[in-house]
């Protein structure tokens, strides 16, 4: 190997997934990438075994006390580990911390602004925490610092094309004839037989809020009189303001489908009580400043003379520079982190670690150029270079060719996926892998090439005035019946255009995006498609016995660790202690059951089968039809019984548009497809957009990846910039000639690109 141990990170025999003995050597204090196709092991080694260790390892030099409220770690599957250092693991998982997390609070930049305030604004409470709506002294009383009102929707509590009598009430219990019912329709007030719609605003005030008076209700055991109460008063007294918790969840997920989430009226949305929103420095509230986007609050900063002021202000405008030099300047402090796209979460996760003065750390990234348009790469290659160069080792798993090239150190995967992957293919410089025999280095070295002939559009979907977040009063119109890129940089609102304006007009539409999968912990790919109801159909006709035996959650579980093919044991101040069950050798199914066979393979055989391989196993239409959709996505490497908790977010994505795909005469939206696609599978999802388009289908991908720009029919490109500087249309137009665009920042990479292939 071609470093000296005591100087990299040696790691022997690893086994994790699909590893195959893995053996390597990474060099500390250097960037390392780990390339290779989607599924060949990148991050088995990266994160399931170097980082899952490093965690595991300095959790143990913790007190036992401390260590029963951290995540427990489990032993990777290798001979050994060593010279590893405290990990700092930035991947793509939501950045969470509920309604109240916001930009700034997550880096920590509001807490400096609300010293600011504090100390130097006029009038001052003199308090820190008198400028946070996280605290009591702090937060509105009415919203209770989450800025938003939670109220009843009268759309939604009503169907205005109906009248009463016809049923136009749609709440629960409100069914004609029903005591609730009667309050309106016996009420004197309205016509029981006109249509809401044709009420005047004084009927409809009093039907919504109206009150005084009594009305008779009459029941099987008699009448008595009520309280005149409108229908939108009654339901927040009777449902919203009172404690929910006693209620059962189907009663909950009903009242949720009444409600409607608005700014709340009394702080605008500022979340603070007005004390602290009269407060003002520099003529502004510090609600005026968490809503400036950053790169015009670092201006802000930038006027304020006070000398007494100067230290915080700068040690504030300096922690804002970070934020836009990573590209996230469009972003303002008052952005709830719950609405951050992942690869916007990442960055923003690596702002905390760029002012750290720790040395001697290992970074862990996972593909941190998501979300990212080529001009921005650059400015995140220079964050990673920053960490090398204060004294950190830096482990990358990336696709981005743009990334690969700054690697000191390049370890490539494969030489395939699933069971064709898992080992070592290469290790050495870029150079040296773009001249290489993988698929990687084959990838590097393909000709760039911008489509010349074009489909012809069968109609437009128009999106007209569209205002949503930083859109200008935007038209535009989206062809359909052909391949539509939606581009720009991050923040110019493509998101904005498709995910709120044009999904909110043409909601019939199928959207495909990364996000977590509702299934239950023990959900398969084999479960999420249908495969398994027909398969166990199948092994029960061919053995006789009932379906429900071939199911790891039913009758044919192992009794010893009841279908989950380990046996966990829970150890007081200790890492729980995971062991293989060795009644069922890991395959979650009873003895009895994993005799029983189906054309010479049990029922675990056959989950552990890839997609390419069942494919083959299973002849019947139905199955074979849903099976070729998982390898037309590009997951015919995935098992049928691999946990779809363990699916990356390309991967999710994925076999989301598994199930879409017989389709015809559809609308569909990809948000960002090529996440954690190799250069090489980007061709197989070219193909499978292709296809689409080719059955009749409209396809809509938001993207950045130039391949797939420069392939598809139109172009539709936002900016100039982002934020404020963004939501325009810049251009659309085909990709070819987007090249001689000179105004958008996707044409000038576009040429780049095409100029150094």
């Amino acid at each position: 190997m071609p470093f000296a141990s005591a100087e990299s990170i040696r790691v022997l025999g690893a086994r994790e997934h699909n590893l195959r003995n893995v053996s390597i050597e990474i060099p500390k204090n250097k960037i390392t990438v780990f390339t290779g196709v989607s599924g060949s092991g990148k991050s088995s080694i990266v994160f399931d075994t170097i980082a899952v260790e490093s965690q595991r390892q300095l959790q143990a030099t913790f007190p036992a006390f401390v260590q029963n409220f951290l995540p427990r770690y489990e032993r990777p599957h290798a001979e050994a580990i060593e010279n590893l250092t405290a990990p700092v693991i930035i991947d793509q998982k939501a950045v969470g911390g509920g309604p109240r997390s916001t930009v700034g609070t997550m880096t920590d930049i509001y807490a400096l602004i609300r010293a600011l305030f504090a100390r130097f604004g006029s009038p001052s409470t003199g308090l820190v925490y008198d400028y946070s709506f996280n605290t009591p002294q702090g937060m509105c009383p009415d919203c209770d610092g989450l800025g938003v009102a939670i109220t009843a929707d009268p759309n939604k509590l009503v169907d205005r094309a109906k009248s009463l009598n016809e049923g136009a009430i749609l709440l629960p219990g409100y069914n004609v004839g029903s005591g609730d019912w009667q309050m309106y329709a016996n009420s004197g007030r309205f016509d029981a037989d006109k249509k809401l719609a044709d009420y005047d605003d004084a009927e409809w005030h009093n039907l919504l809020h109206g009150s005084g008076g009594k009305v008779e209700l009459s029941f099987a055991r008699g009448t008595w009189k009520a309280n005149y109460e409108g229908l939108v008063d009654k339901f927040t007294r009777t449902r919203l303001k009172r404690d929910t918790s006693g209620l059962s969840e189907k009663t909950r997920e009903q009242i949720q489908r009444f409600l409607t989430e608005g700014v709340c009226p009394s702080c605008r949305g500022a979340r603070l009580n007005p004390k602290a929103l009269a407060t003002k420095l520099g003529g502004r509230t510090i609600a005026d400043w968490t809503r400036l986007q950053i790169t015009d609050l670092i201006e802000v900063l930038g006027e304020i003379e006070d000398p007494a002021a100067l230290g915080l202000a700068d040690a504030t405008r300096i922690a804002l520079q970070r934020v836009a030099d990573i590209g996230l300047g469009y972003l303002s402090l008052d952005r709830a982190t719950s609405t951050l796209s992942g690869g916007e979460g990442q960055r923003l996760k690596m702002i905390k670690h760029l002012g750290s003065t720790l040395v001697g750390m290992t970074y862990i990234f996972d593909e941190p150029s998501v979300g990212l348009h080529p001009r921005d790469v650059g400015r995140l290659n220079r964050m990673l270079a920053a960490l090398r160069d204060k004294g950190n080792t830096v482990l990358v798993v990336e696709h981005d060719p743009d990334v690969i090239q700054i690697a000191d150190h390049i370890v490539d995967v494969g030489p395939r996926a699933g069971a064709h992957g898992g080992e070592v293919v290469f290790t050495g410089s870029f150079a040296e892998l773009k001249q290489s025999d993988t698929l990687t280095g084959a990838g590097l070295r393909r000709t760039f090439r911008v489509k010349e002939t074009f489909r012809t559009a069968t109609g437009t979907l128009t999106v007209a005035n569209a205002k949503a977040h930083n859109l200008k009063d935007v038209t535009v119109d989206i062809p359909t019946g052909i391949l539509t890129a939606i581009t720009g940089v991050a923040g110019s609102g493509k998101s904005s255009l498709i995910r709120d304006e044009f999904l909110a007009r043409y909601p019939e539409s199928v959207f495909v995006d990364q996000s977590a999968i509702a299934a239950s912990s023990r959900s398969t790919p084999a479960t999420y498609l249908g495969l398994m109801d027909p398969i166990r159909k199948l092994f029960a006709k061919a053995t006789g016995e009932p379906a429900s035996l071939f199911s790891f959650n039913s009758d044919g579980a192992c009794p010893e660790c009841g279908g989950r093919g380990v046996i966990i044991t829970e150890i007081a101040y200790m890492d729980p202690v995971t062991t293989h069950c060795e009644s069922c050798d890991g395959r979650r199914f009873s003895d009895r059951v994993l005799a029983l066979t189906l054309r010479g393979k049990s029922i675990a055989d056959v989950l552990e089968l890839s997609a390419e391989a069942a494919v083959e196993f299973f002849p019947e239409r139905a199955l074979n039809a849903k099976l070729r959709t998982m390898n037309e996505v590009g997951l015919d490497y995935l098992s049928l019984g691999q946990a779809m908790s363990t699916l990356s977010g390309g991967e999710r994505q994925r076999i989301k548009l598994a199930t879409q795909l017989q389709n015809t005469g559809t609308v569909y939206v990809l948000d960002e497809p090529t996440t954690g696609l190799h250069m090489s599978d980007v061709d197989t999802l070219l193909t499978l957009m292709d296809n689409l388009v080719e059955r009749g289908n409209t396809v809509v991908v938001i993207e950045h990846n130039l391949d797939v720009v420069a392939h598809t029919d139109w172009v539709i490109d936002l900016g100039p910039d982002g934020g404020k500087n963004g939501g325009e249309i810049v251009f659309t137009g085909t990709p070819a000639q987007l090249l001689a665009d000179q105004v958008s920042l996707t044409g000038e990479y576009l040429r780049r690109y095409k100029s150094a292939a």
